[in-house]
């Protein structure tokens, strides 16, 4: 009986905190994504042919266990639904990401990265005034979810805009990067106009989700659909934009290894896994853990690539944390209310 209680209280816990588990893996898995693109990049891949690649592979990733796993509870494709999808994969991938990375060759680095840590606010914003998230302010995790989301902003602020000194390298670079990635100030303007839009094509990606999931539910067929639909429209944007032949070209090198890794890791299963706690928790859960990439990131570089680590960052990294953990505790609190909507329902 004692054994069987334990059992049952572990289960309890890992299903109580799969969601965050989850959210900090695909971080983890974005924070690699990192140094591997940056290398492909400096290596003169370029970046519209990257994406369109990038999701093929993710299509093919998921394509058999979507069709096996899901044979019995995919819904019927209608026309409506799949217009649907379109504009979720128009949004996710042909509009965000090729917005995203235009922007950097007429900005910085720094500023996108900025830009795009914007996004758990952005969507907490969307989701409150479309009612798919419950803000009391008279409570004290409805004030938690404000303050929560508004340090944490902060927090990616001073990691991206204040220095500060610069931290003494520990060792010299475990692994180095060849290449530059300066970007092409053209148009600051034109790169700021991009960045903002894609922060805001991507929030409405992620709130779109939770509506698109009520009507097609089968999280790994939408995944497979949403790789395919957008590498579609990402080339025929890249067709467009770019005119040799040449930039089509992989090779067994640097650019295949971005590919496979992103297509399978970040376009397959990462998307999987925020469709399906997107359903479970709602899209500003998913969005919270972002800034967690930048943090990441950082002590990755340092550590690893013997970039320069500076005094901002690590503190902007612990305001961070603490802003996390205070939205944490207060999204707690819808949990408790689904666990017992009597008493939500009485508190009301």
């Amino acid at each position: 009986m004692a054994m069987a209680s334990d059992g049952s209280g572990v289960r309890g816990i890992y299903k109580r905190f799969k969601p965050h588990i989850l959210m900090f893996l695909t971080q983890i898995g974005y924070t690699f994504l990192y140094p591997i693109t940056k290398a492909s990049f400096n290596h003169g891949f370029n970046p519209y042919v990257y994406i369109t690649y990038r999701h093929i592979v993710g299509g093919l990733a998921m394509f058999p266990f979507a069709y096996f796993l899901e044979r019995k509870e995919r819904p019927k494709l209608t026309i409506a639904l799949f217009g649907e999808i379109f504009i979720l994969s128009l949004l996710g991938v042909g509009l965000t990401l090729n917005m995203y990375f235009a922007s950097l060759r007429y900005t910085s680095p720094t500023f996108v990265s900025s830009m795009t840590n914007t996004l758990a606010s952005l969507t907490f914003v969307l989701a409150i005034a479309l009612r798919l998230e419950k803000l009391d302010v008279r409570n004290p995790r409805g004030v938690a979810k404000v303050l929560g989301t508004l340090i944490s902003l902060a927090g990616v602020m001073a990691m991206t805009l204040y220095k500060g000194s610069v931290l003494r390298n520990l060792w010299h670079p475990l692994i180095r990067i060849q290449g530059s990635t300066e970007a092409i100030h053209e148009s600051w303007v034109k790169g700021s106009i991009l960045a903002v839009a894609s922060c805001i094509t991507w929030s409405i990606f992620y709130i779109m989700q939770a509506y698109t999931l009520k009507r097609y539910p089968a999280q790994l067929s939408l995944t497979a659909w949403m790789n395919f639909i957008g590498a579609t429209q990402s080339a025929a944007f890249t067709i467009l934009v770019e005119h040799k032949a040449a930039a089509w070209t992989v090779g067994f090198n640097i650019d295949l290894c971005s590919i496979i890794y992103s297509g399978v890791v970040c376009s397959g299963l990462i998307v999987f896994s925020q469709l399906s706690v997107t359903k479970e928790r709602g899209p500003v859960f998913v969005t919270m853990f972002n800034p967690l990439s930048t943090l990441l990131v950082a002590v990755l570089a340092y550590f690893v690539l013997g970039e320069k680590l500076y005094v901002g960052s690590v503190a902007g990294g612990a305001v961070v944390i603490f802003g996390l953990y205070l939205l944490l505790w207060g999204k707690e609190g819808d949990q408790e209310a689904q666990i017992k909507p009597e008493e939500a329902y009485l508190t009301y």
